[in-house]
């Protein structure tokens, strides 16, 4: 999205698209988020209880790590590995780190936002007509923003996507209907979503551009 195919960050494009994105999370928060989100709940279905559960930070963690353990696992039967720095030399640029990273960050950054936010769920919405901010909160009930199943799925298949663009619009596609999934499920706001979006497309770049910086100074 804002990487180039020489590795290089567009950061002012970067830029941009940040600030278009907060002017759409304030519009969601103050407008929109109510009205889109009951029109969006009409189209819930078994389908979105799949990607609940397939696309949760859990299932990304684990498929990505025993990803990244069995690479580690080939490599060191190949004697490529004597040590845990020569590890994450020699891995730090492979697809599987690379995925694993980004998911890894994806969800650092989303456990920290959604305490310091504090957001109320839409469950409060449609049980009491109460919407809000009461941060900072460890309780699930009140971290709603942003979604954590988009950015962390964004995170993950935009590298993917990266990784493999002949696949890109697969993987892109997927990751628009996990976010959707998300509203028509009944767990977050259209703005968790885009601000869930942006973030995870974010930092699938930055980890990429990092990572393949890091192994050309080698």
């Amino acid at each position: 999205m804002f990487l180039t195919k020489d590795n290089q960050i567009k950061w002012k494009k970067m830029g941009v698209a940040a600030s278009i994105t907060f002017v759409l999370v304030l519009l969601g928060i103050f407008w929109f988020d109510k009205p889109l989100f009951t029109f969006i709940r009409e189209f819930d279905c078994g389908l979105w209880r799949l990607f609940d559960v397939f696309f949760s930070a859990k299932m990304w963690f684990i498929v990505s790590f025993i990803a990244a353990a069995l690479l580690c696992v080939k490599k060191y039967l190949k004697s490529e590995i004597s040590g845990i720095r020569d590890l994450f030399v020699k891995t730090k640029s492979s697809h599987a780190f690379l995925i694993f990273y980004s998911i890894l960050s994806a969800g650092i950054v989303v456990k920290i936002l959604k305490t310091i936010i504090g957001r109320a769920r839409p469950i409060f919405f449609a049980a009491l007509d109460m919407t809000g901010f009461f941060p900072p909160s460890f309780d699930w009930a009140f971290n709603s923003m942003p979604s954590g199943h988009t950015i962390i799925s964004f995170a993950g298949l935009v590298m993917i996507g990266m990784l493999a663009p002949k696949y890109k619009w697969f993987t892109w596609t997927l990751a628009i209907l996990v976010g959707f999934s998300r509203i028509a499920f009944g767990a977050h706001w259209p703005s968790d979503v885009i601000l869930g979006a942006f973030l995870g497309m974010v930092i699938a770049d930055i980890v990429k551009w990092y990572m393949l910086k890091k192994s050309e100074q080698k």
